[in-house]
């Protein structure tokens, strides 16, 4: 039990099972501190968390910029991860999702400037472009792979058909997907099927339920006024109550366990064998979630869980309309 390495699939890949994602410490989730994230990041590798998982748009460019900052004199001690084809051009405006070969090396030169590093070791498509055949966006990775530029090739959102195809052009080491207590949808859908059949490592994002499994968050009021989760529709009215109401069961579970809720929904992941990436951008949580690494569920617990949170429970979209197009093509 504990933190440890695991190997993403069977790429050769190996990352703490429990990553850290950095995006909050500079984008979307209110103010944000970069001393308190410097030091957060310092101590993550004292707990033996290296896998760090970041992506152009977050600021855009910010985050990755403050990434460099932690990583430097000791690179080789962490496994970043960071995310191209949402396309901003360099003044941080976006443009769209864009898988072109063009952009994806264009990208990927920023990317290494600002993380200071000559090489990402995952290097993940964010969004699938439907203008431009997976195939294409593929060949452009593998060719950045035989120029040492990036090590390993991931896939964010993607359906078990654009998996397939592009695994098919060079292997796919990971796929990154949102998957939690309150959002089980990729155990239906066919991707961990896939994944699985084809050898491929799983990162869950937002293992966390975006803050809601923390049961820190009781009231919309408690989100700053700028944090992007306002326009989430699962914070958003009855949707809102509902989901507050499952995670007081997840909860009763967690307190006869003697664990934070947090905890619990981690534990609950990792003992699946799956790689977690929480966010958080301050050392207290980060300790609060390294814990789970350390909680063995028991049958009669998971079954537990799975009654009180079973597939579709979350109310609401897991994005606003708008962003929930570009999922899982």
């Amino acid at each position: 039990m504990g933190i440890k390495n695991i190997t993403l699939g069977s790429s050769g890949l190996k990352v703490s099972n429990l990553g850290l994602g950095c995006m909050g410490m500079s984008a979307f989730y209110g103010e944000t501190n970069e001393a308190e994230s410097l030091a957060a990041l310092d101590l993550a590798l004292e707990l033996g968390i290296n896998f760090l998982d970041t992506a152009e748009i977050y600021g855009p460019f910010k985050n990755e910029i403050l990434l460099s900052k932690a990583i430097k004199g000791k690179r080789d001690k962490y496994v970043i991860a960071t995310k191209t084809g949402v396309e901003v051009d360099d003044d941080g405006n976006f443009k769209g999702v864009n898988g072109k070969p063009e952009y994806i090396k264009k990208a990927i030169e920023r990317s290494l400037k600002h993380l200071e590093t000559d090489y990402v070791d995952l290097y993940y498509i964010h969004r699938i472009d439907p203008n431009t055949p997976i195939e294409e966006t593929m060949g452009a990775m593998a060719e950045l792979v035989s120029a040492g530029k990036i090590r390993y090739v991931g896939l964010s959102e993607a359906s078990p058909e654009t998996i397939r195809k592009a695994h098919a052009v060079h292997p796919v080491s990971a796929l990154q997907t949102e998957y939690s207590l309150f959002e089980r949808g990729v155990e239906e859908n066919g991707i961990l099927d896939t994944v699985n059949e084809l050898g491929i490592g799983f990162v869950a994002y937002s293992p966390l339920g975006r803050g809601f499994l923390s049961g820190e968050i009781k009231s919309i009021d408690d989100l700053a006024a700028d944090d992007w989760r306002r326009q989430n529709p699962r914070f958003q009215g009855d949707n809102f109550k509902k989901n507050l109401d499952v995670v007081e069961q997840v909860k009763k579970i967690s307190e006869k366990k003697g664990v934070t809720p947090s905890q619990l929904a981690l534990a609950w992941v990792l003992q699946k064998g799956y790689s977690a990436i929480p966010g958080t951008k301050r050392r207290k949580f980060l300790e609060e979630n390294a814990v789970a690494a350390d909680i063995e569920l028991t049958q009669e617990e998971l079954a537990e869980i799975d009654k009180v949170t079973p597939l579709g429970i979350a109310s609401g979209e897991r994005y606003p309309a708008a962003s929930m197009s570009s999922l899982n093509r």
